[in-house]
């Protein structure tokens, strides 16, 4: 399996060269129905894989083929296929949060028909040349320099269809809920076990960094080279993680920056709660209160945050005094260990502090807004500081990272986005990314 992603520059040296020249070397399983397929008899598709998500309220699969470039038909061919891609979100809204056992229960309720929707899509077999395939490799046995491809039976429609057995299985083996990422193992496990193909377990933080690249490859006409190369920045933002990962290869990921207590999608869904009238909230269908919260502070749209960035660091950790008389430091600015320039993210402090404000006394709805409006100010800052100090430590290293890539799996506040795209970076602005 690949490890995933290291702190502290360690390299990733999972061994997928490995797996990738396994494929195809396995005895077929008995009492399964599956034909051998030779794959001469198809236009060349070395990697057929169905991936399984649970890692938190999400349950997603997907099926992805990745073609061979020499027997491409067109240059302006895609690198990359996605067969099929569907999700199902758990509903714990009446906890205002992710509820384990909730997201569980729906995990085990969907996820297998999500794999036999995904099974019906695999590309199809011709029965003409499954006897083929099958009277060769009983004949020649299998090549285990060139992997022979195998087709299963796939009921679909009231009927069975023979299809593509997949390559091999990936699916996300952390970081997550653990009830919920079993679920997702004991299935893929299960399956690969069923089918004789290699198990690939995906840390998915690493496929977050990794995303743009495949989406690149998704696109017609796009560059053979997956776009962006490397080296690049992504600041990967969600309800459960926040980190700063420099991506130098495939395989190599050194996290610059991660969270030390909670994500930055945590904090502003529980300032979302402290901060909206409760009749806002009750219009959520979840409980991802952030697009709420951004929705309330600038009810005329992003067109109306006018945000200036500070015209130096000296001045970034300055309090911006209110006409109520709060205000909010940013994180980390205040620390009596020094830590204004440490490269970490926090965020309980602003969460505390606006909850205290909330509690405090009765706040007017004028008031609530500008509560919302300076906390994201505050949050989105301190995100963005590290970037900054990141492509200072580049510059001073004679590295300069090709794009900076802002990934979320929670990501909705447009007033973010102006904050990065103010960041003072080397980066070239039409490489500033979002996914």
């Amino acid at each position: 399996m690949i490890d995933g992603i290291h702190a502290c520059g360690r390299r990733i040296s999972g061994p997928l060269g490995d797996i990738i020249k396994m494929l195809g070397c396995f005895s077929t399983p008995p009492n399964f129905i599956i034909v051998a397929v030779d794959l001469h008899q198809f236009t060349p598709i070395p990697l057929l894989r169905p991936n399984f998500a649970s890692k938190g309220d999400d349950t997603s699969v997907a099926i992805l083929e990745k073609h061979d470039q020499q027997f491409a038909k067109s240059r302006d061919a895609p690198t990359a296929t996605l067969h099929f891609h569907e999700k199902v979100t758990s509903n714990s809204s009446q906890f205002a949060g992710i509820h384990p056992i909730v997201a569980q229960d729906s995990h085990q309720r969907n996820l297998a028909n999500l794999v036999a929707e995904a099974l019906s899509s695999l590309p199809s077999v011709a029965e003409g040349q499954g006897k083929a395939a099958t009277q060769a490799r009983t004949e020649q046995h299998a090549n285990t320099e060139i992997s022979s491809a195998q087709a299963i039976y796939v009921y679909s429609e009231g009927h069975y269809v023979l299809k593509k057995k997949p390559d091999f299985i990936s699916v996300t083996r952390g970081p997550g809920l653990r009830s919920c990422l079993a679920t997702g193992l004991d299935t893929a496990k299960g399956l690969a076990v069923a089918w004789q193909v290699p198990l690939l377990g995906v840390n998915h933080m690493q496929a977050h960094a990794l995303t743009p690249r495949l989406v690149s490859a998704l696109k017609r006409g796009a560059n053979r080279v997956p776009d962006p190369d490397f080296p690049f920045l992504s600041l990967l933002v969600s309800g459960g993680h926040t980190l700063l990962v420099h991506s130098k290869s495939t395989v190599e990921h050194e996290i610059l920056a991660k969270t030390n207590d909670i994500a930055i999608g945590d904090c502003l869904d529980k300032i979302a709660r402290a901060v909206l009238p409760s009749s806002i909230l009750a219009q959520s269908s979840d409980s991802m209160y952030g697009r709420l919260l951004e929705s309330f502070a600038f009810p005329s749209g992003p067109g109306s945050y006018n945000y200036i960035p500070p015209p130096c660091r000296q001045d970034e950790p300055a309090r911006k005094p209110t006409e109520w008389g709060w205000s909010l430091g940013t994180p980390l600015s205040e620390s009596r260990a020094g830590k204004s320039r440490n490269m970490e993210f926090t965020f309980t402090g602003t969460q505390g502090n606006v909850e205290r404000i909330c509690e405090s006394e009765y706040l007017e709805p004028e008031e609530r807004i500008a509560l919302a409006r300076e906390a994201m100010r505050v949050l989105f800052e301190h995100l963005s500081s590290r970037v900054v100090m990141a492509l200072q430590q580049f510059k001073v290293r004679d590295v300069e990272p090709q794009a900076l890539v802002r990934m979320a799996g929670y990501w909705e506040q447009k007033a973010g986005d102006e904050e990065l795209e103010e960041t003072p970076t080397s980066v070239d602005k039409r490489k500033i990314m979002g996914l």
